[in-house]
Formats: structure tokens, C-alpha cells, sequence
């Protein structure tokens, strides 16, 4: 399917078309972000498909996303640059607080931009040719396009610093073990485990994914009464949906699997 943006395109996988693949479609460029590239996703979180229900963001070519593209990068006054970034948290927004979770299926660069845009996303799916890096510290300037909010939740502030102070680079291996995937598997693999892992989502009460994006992060930071008195309304609100109550009776009546290690 096409889009307003020839960098990124979209694609409906499953029997009901029940989840969109969202490739970055500038290799040439390390699949740098551009604001066109980054209002480009905007628009498509903001219209999927009324039949998506889970999502996975792609980079084509050897990287997935080697951050800002310094090349289109312009000169701004304060107040302009202000107005630059809160763009880019707004774009982003639309993929960690929309209407689906998001599956980031990461390889090579994921740098700069690229790692806050990963970090947007529910769940980060990393190959080993993974590498994660946050140079804006080296090159003078800050993160602008949510970095410093989500990367923190991730792997901890003191962690974030240090990528920041020093330059440093972690490797799949070790972005895997702090925190900055969840999954590590063999080079090339990446796409097929996101949409492996999206494709499971997909089948989930849609009212239990909308909690989990949008109820659990807010529960996470509340006071622990707090916190505690938004799970019960947020559980007594799902398991009342018609589909909780088919569920569970599946459940009940030995129709549904059980967990089984």
C-alpha cells in the first residue's frame, strides 16, 4: 500500500489483514529521519486500517535507523527548536500511545533517532547485527524526539548518560541484557520474529491491548494506592467486554489452551 511518502510504506499481513508492516524505505541513508520521514509515520499511525490490529515498523536495507538526518538539518532559534522537537514527540506519540502495540523489528544502526523511535514502539525485537548508540552527547546537542523520557524507563537514566557522555555503543548482546530489546535472535530474523510476535497480539482481546499500552504505563508511575485503584477499574472495564466474557467461558468450558512452559 502506498502512502503520502515514498520513504515509508505500508503492508497488511494475515488472513484479515489484522497487521501492518511499516517499512523505512530510505536505505541509502541508513534509514536517517528527516521530518518528512517523521510526519510520514505520524499520518500512517494516525489512519491504519480499521482491521490492523497490531503493528511492526521495519528499516529496509542493513540498517534500522541510524537517527536524524544531520545533512537537512537547520538552523533554529530556541523557541524554533522547541517547536521542532514537540513535532517529533507528537509524531511519536501516535505510535506509543495510538490505537495498536507496535513490534520494532531492529538490526544494525539503531542510533540517535532511530532508538527513540524504537523506544516509542511496546516491544523492540533486536538481530545480532544490532548496535545502539546515542551520540548527540559527542556532537553537541541533546535528544529531541523523546529520548529522554522513554530510553530512561528502559535501561535507567544513569545508563542513558553514559551513551550520552561517552559515545558508547552497546551491541545486541548487551543491549538485550539492560534493557533495550526484549528479544535476541540470529541475524536476519528480526522481521520474521516482530511479525511472529505481532501476529500473536493480534489475537488478543483488543481491549486488554489498549490497557496494557495505555493503562499499565500510567499505572507504573502513579503512587502505589494510586496505581492500585486504576488496575481495579481498568480490570473490572475489560473483563466486562463481551469478548473477555466469551474467553474466559471458552476457558471454563476446556475450549481455550492453557500456558504450558
Amino acid at each position: 500500500m502506498t502512502t503520502n511518502n515514498p520513504d515509508l510504506s505500508l503492508s497488511l499481513h494475515g488472513e484479515q489483514s489484522e497487521v501492518a508492516l511499516i517499512t523505512l524505505n530510505r536505505a541509502t541513508k541508513r534509514n536517517a529521519l528527516n521530518d518528512g520521514l517523521i510526519l510520514a509515520i505520524r499520518d500512517v499511525f494516525q489512519n491504519l486500517p480499521k482491521s490492523v490490529r497490531a503493528a511492526v515498523i521495519h528499516g529496509n536495507g542493513d540498517h534500522f535507523c541510524a537517527g536524524l538526518d544531520l545533512s537537512e538539518l537547520s538552523e533554529r532559534d530556541a523557541g524554533e527548536g522547541v517547536l521542532h522537537s514537540r513535532m517529533w514527540h507528537a509524531a511519536l506519540d501516535c505510535v506509543e500511545k495510538g490505537t495498536v502495540p507496535v513490534v520494532a523489528a531492529l538490526h544494525g544502526a539503531v542510533v540517535g533517532g532511530g532508538l527513540e523511535l524504537a523506544s516509542a514502539c511496546h516491544i523492540r525485537v533486536a538481530d545480532e547485527s544490532t548496535f545502539f548508540a546515542l551520540p548527540e552527547g559527542t556532537r553537541g546537542i541533546f535528544v529531541g524526539g523523546g529520548g529522554s523520557v522513554r530510553v530512561p524507563k528502559l535501561i535507567g537514566a544513569a545508563r542513558m548518560a553514559d551513551m550520552m557522555f561517552t559515545g558508547r555503543v552497546y551491541n545486541a548482546a548487551d543491549g538485550e541484557r539492560v534493557g533495550l530489546a526484549q528479544y535476541l535472535v540470529p541475524t536476519g530474523t528480526a522481521l520474521e520474529k516482530a511479525l511472529e510476535l505481532a501476529t500473536r497480539i493480534a489475537t488478543n482481546a483488543p481491549l486488554t491491548n489498549y490497557a496494557l499500552m495505555h493503562a499499565l504505563p500510567r499505572i507504573a508511575e502513579q503512587p502505589s494506592d494510586h496505581g492500585l485503584f486504576t488496575e481495579a477499574l481498568m480490570a473490572s472495564i475489560a473483563q466486562s467486554a463481551p469478548e473477555a466474557k466469551a474467553r474466559v467461558r471458552a476457558f471454563l468450558e476446556g475450549k481455550a489452551a492453557k500456558v504450558k512452559s
